[in-house]
């Protein structure tokens, strides 16, 4: 889906060359590209932008200013995309503690297409790092749409189905929503709304927001400006500082509820050429924290009151990081090889590098059997180091099969329970399997038998075909980090983040005083992960009745030491606490709804997801379009059909069921097949009437549509994917041969 978006931008650019805006009102092509950017990535939104989808080429044409166009035949097999001109954006950003609450307000023209005919236009939202899109609004002169959040159960009695291209995620970062049949030279209103988070280095908070307008977006009148503006808002509760760069020339005022804002506004004759970054350092020189409590708002179905503490672990300086017993467990596969291992490799090879001499290691390779690099583990030095670099580089293909029981029983046995170092064992694999439950199972008991410093499991997930759920119960259970990297280009970055947030360690064993003896608090993870010089912990909850007076944060430091620190505990009077925490929230009880299979708690987190607008496996996403028309309660529509008096009450919102925008709960077949992360089998999953369709379009054409064909065509739909794609390249083999009688069947039908 990601190649095909760009090269439908890129087919989009070259149809706009069509496109005369007048004398002297002409945009100029774009330039050719340099070698460096003749890469798909070149094509996708640094900002947020709208495009014309093309279907239909004769449409293109200035809608103020019709002018002769070439005569063109036929549609374009894969609609091109044309990225509309903005007239006017504006962007405000709440920063609280880690998250940032994003909200773009822009307004586009549909300059690209003739007055009289009308066409589809798609917004692409792409967000900062670990982005999660809230909502969608698009006002127009007759009409207006709205992205909303509904259960499941709900989701089935829609007969309104979007396709997949509709509403999705080209890229990991980047949603795309598509708002149907917009007339030429319409202005579109678009509010986006998403939350991120903020990077954490070194005592320092960094914000980035995609903010990056490529030239072909400017107004065709380049001599008149346009505002543009930015405000941010760092709020003071978890986390606020001194700001130490920005990207924009910002003029620091204060709000009447005490956070700091920065704001930005000029008069422009280009876009914003440059993403918004602005850092601010937070961290003393010492481990702090502190802790939040609100009460919930009237439209939470779970009236207990919230909790979030916070701690931050310091400068590295004045802190120091475990003693570490390392072992990589990493899935080799038929579906790893390719990018996928490599980047493992690199990335494995760097953390390596990061150990001290007093640290040891090990790997195991896997997939159906296993391949340890050592039978036992082994002392950080540069000759063993190369060792196990040359040995990651080996081809290891004596099996294609995933199993991930055996190998990780491997590496905790492997793991000596000692009073000196810290245990921890990095899974890597791309692919699910039958036991996970099993698996976390026994990895509860060996937490519970275990001594002072159990071994953490770090997990990283790859590809979309992995249960990522499972690995982030996984590693929740042994107080370990997750990782996933659903983008293949993004896998090394990711997993060098991952490993080094895991050898970064400064606080282990973590327990919060009063909380643990306080039956009516429940913290959302089973078990407080460590504390890492790389981010900040954050912990969430609920409590009933009173909250303790005093909390104490209790663990044990790099060098054994027992560490002490009283927390500040703050009432929450201007942080929206439940939407802070909405996002880890949901991801952690939906790994704990995923292993208990505990339906309540599905029901549970639906009721979150659609009342914080964050996405889940149990809720679903919808388009509703409203008329304008309809809000006048007077207003009445004439029916096109049967008497021209009759009269039709106005119906409600029109609301279309979007594709499903989470990443499941793995997928067994896919990782039975060994089909590679990034590969059309997993970006573009044909739906089994378009495989017939185009099986059969040669031979029977418009016939198809009768009778026998569609019977065939609504009962493969119903049927599984593997199933499916059996059965169409049974009917592609046999269609010059079958359709013969069936479409002569059609047609004496269609006859009579």
């Amino acid at each position: 889906m990601a190649e095909d978006f760009a090269k439908a931008v890129e087919d989009g650019l070259k149809l706009g060359k069509r496109i005369y805006l007048g004398k002297d009102r002409a945009v100029a092509p774009p330039n050719p590209l340099p070698l460096m950017h003749k890469s798909p990535h070149f094509y996708f939104p640094s900002a947020p932008t709208v495009y014309a989808v093309i279907s239909d080429p004769r449409i293109v044409d200035n809608p103020d200013i019709p002018s002769y166009q070439p005569h063109v035949h036929g549609r374009l097999d894969r609609p091109a995309l044309i990225p509309l001109q903005m007239n006017a954006v504006n962007l405000d950003v709440d920063c609280y503690g880690d998250t940032a609450f994003v909200q773009l307000s822009g307004s586009w023209r549909v300059h690209c297409v003739m007055g009289s005919r009308s066409c589809d236009c798609r917004v692409a939202v792409p967000m900062g790092d670990q982005g999660s899109i809230l909502g969608v609004e698009v006002d127009l002169p007759t009409k207006s749409y709205s992205s909303e959040l509904i259960g499941v159960e709900e989701s089935k009695g829609l007969k309104n189905t979007a396709k997949p291209e509709d509403g999705s995620f080209v890229k990991p970062h980047i949603f795309t929503i598509t708002i149907p049949k917009i007339d030429g030279g319409t202005c579109i209103s678009v509010k986006l709304h998403w939350s991120q988070k903020l990077t954490y280095n070194e005592g320092q908070f960094a914000l980035t927001v995609p903010f990056t307008f490529p030239e072909f977006v400017n107004p065709p009148i380049k001599k008149i400006a346009r505002k543009e503006k930015i405000q941010v808002n760092v709020h003071s509760g978890i986390a606020a500082g001194m700001v130490r760069a920005t990207s924009h020339p910002f003029k620091e005022f204060r709000g009447e509820t005490g956070e700091i804002g920065y704001l930005y506004e000029a008069n422009v004759l280009t876009w914003s050429e440059t993403d918004l970054s602005l850092s601010y350092s937070v961290s003393s020189s010492d481990i702090f924290g502190g802790a939040l409590f609100q009460s919930p708002s009237t439209y939470d179905s779970d009236q207990r009151d919230l909790f979030c503490v916070y701690l931050f672990p310091g400068s590295q300086s004045s802190t120091k990081v475990f003693r570490k017993e390392v072992i990589f467990v990493v899935d080799i596969s038929g579906s790893m090889q390719g990018k996928s291992i490599r980047s493992t490799k690199n990335a494995i090879n760097t953390a390596l590098s990061k150990l001290r001499p007093e640290d040891s290691f090990n790997i195991i390779a896997f997939c159906d059997k296993s391949f340890l690099f050592c039978t036992s583990m082994v002392s950080v030095s540069e000759q063993e180091v190369e060792r196990a670099s040359e040995w990651i580089g080996k081809d290891h293909r004596e099996g294609a099969g995933t199993n991930i029981s055996v190998p990780l029983q491997m590496a905790i046995d492997m793991l000596p329970n000692t009073q000196g170092s810290i245990p921890m064992v990095f899974l890597v694999t791309d692919g699910a399997v039958e036991d996970e439950r099993k698996i976390c199972e026994w990895m509860s008991k060996v937490v519970k038998n275990g001594g002072t410093l159990c071994p953490r499991i770090h997990t990283f997930g790859i590809g979309s075909f992995c249960n990522h759920h499972f690995l982030r119960m996984l590693s929740m259970i042994s107080q370990g980090e997750y990782g996933a990297a659903l983008d293949p280009d993004t896998i090394e970055p990711q997993m060098q983040k991952l490993f080094s947030k895991g050898l970064s360690t400064v606080l282990a064993n973590i327990t919060i005083d009063s909380m643990d003896d306080h039956e009516q608090i429940e913290v959302y993870s089973s078990c407080i992960p460590d504390l890492t010089s790389e981010s900040p912990l954050i912990i969430c909850g609920r409590y009933r009745g009173s909250f303790p007076d005093t909390l104490k944060a209790k663990g044990i430091l790099g060098d054994l030491s027992s560490f002490t620190i009283n927390l500040q505990i703050e009432k929450a009077k201007d942080v929206p606490l439940d939407k802070v925490i909405a996002r880890q929230q949901v991801d952690l009880l939906t790994a704990q709804a995923w292993f208990s299979e505990n339906k309540q708690l599905e029901e549970q987190i639906a009721n979150l997801s659609i009342r914080t607008c964050n996405t889940s496996e149990y809720s679903r996403m919808v388009l509703l379009e409203k008329s304008k028309i309809d809000d006048d309660p007077k207003a009445q529509k004439v029916s096109k059909k049967g008497d021209a008096c009759k009269l039709l009450e106005s119906e409600g919102p029109k609301k279309v069921l979007l594709q499903v925008l989470t990443i499941g709960f793995g997928n067994l077949i896919a990782t039975a097949e060994n089909i590679c992360p990034g590969s059309k089998e997993e970006i573009i999953p044909l739906e089994v009437a378009e495989i017939l369709n185009k099986a059969s379009s040669n031979c029977c054409g418009r016939l198809c549509a009768s009778c026998c064909c569609m019977c065939c065509i609504q009962c493969c739909s119903k049927m599984g994917n593997q199933c499916g794609v059996v059965l169409a390249q049974v009917v592609s083999a046999l269609a010059c041969i079958g359709c013969g009688q069936c479409c002569s069947l059609c047609f004496s039908e269609e006859g009579s």
